[in-house]
This record gives structure tokens, sequence and C-alpha cells, in this order.
């Protein structure tokens, strides 16, 4: 009886485990512009809403540049 009860936690724990499991949606492939946004960004020691920010804007500059 207690082995049957063990087994019966043990297989509730790994189905559990199972559902809690997601897949990941794949990521695109980054521009060549976002990179360099990225690396500038990261030479200026911007972080949070200031990277976010200067990003945006080196993006839409690299654009009117193509």
């Amino acid at each position: 009886m207690r082995t049957l009860v063990i087994a019966a936690v043990a297989s509730c724990v790994c189905a559990a485990a199972t559902l809690a499991q997601t897949t990941k949606p794949a990521e695109k492939p980054r521009s060549a512009a976002s990179i360099e946004c990225s690396k500038q960004a990261d030479e200026k020691g911007l972080h949070g809403k200031s990277r976010r920010h200067f990003r945006s804007k080196c993006m839409k500059d690299m654009k009117k540049k193509t």
C-alpha cells in the first residue's frame, strides 16, 4: 500500500513538472542596425529607460540613412 502511494505521488510530481515546461518561441535574427545600436548603448553605459530611448532613436536614424 505504501509503495502504491509513493508511486502515485511521484507520478503527480513528474506530470506537474512536464506541464510546467513551456516551449519558447523562436527568436528573430537581429538586424545589423540593432546590433550596432546596442553596441553604442553599451559603450555609453546606458541601462533601462534611457537605453530604450537611445536605441529607438538610433534605429530610426539608421533607417533614414538607408
